[in-house]
């Protein structure tokens, strides 16, 4: 896909994530309303205190996660992001 490595390809970051140890359900909610935004919230907060939320998010991003909360983002945010990361990561014609 991409001609060099990315930072979601170094490492095995999925090793030391902190979602590792939590109910995934947490990280997908159903819905954006209601008990979904406390679950979002929750699911954040562990991302708040992961070591691999960057690399998380570059997976996500890399990879076109569209459903749940991956690296601290929810679903709509990462759509924003998503279109900045491709921008940045457009090869670039020689």
């Amino acid at each position: 896909m991409w001609s060099r490595t990315i930072d979601w390809d170094a490492g095995d970051w999925r090793d030391v994530a902190a979602c590792r140890d939590t109910e995934p359900d947490l990280f997908f909610p159903v819905g954006t309303t209601g008990l979904a935004v406390d679950q979002i919230e929750a699911a954040k907060a562990v991302c708040r205190r992961c070591q691999a939320q960057s690399a998380c998010l570059e997976f996500a991003l890399a990879t076109n996660q569209e459903s749940g909360v991956w690296g601290g983002t929810a679903e709509e945010e990462r759509r924003k992001v998503r279109k900045a990361w491709l921008a940045r990561h457009r090869p670039v014609s020689a």
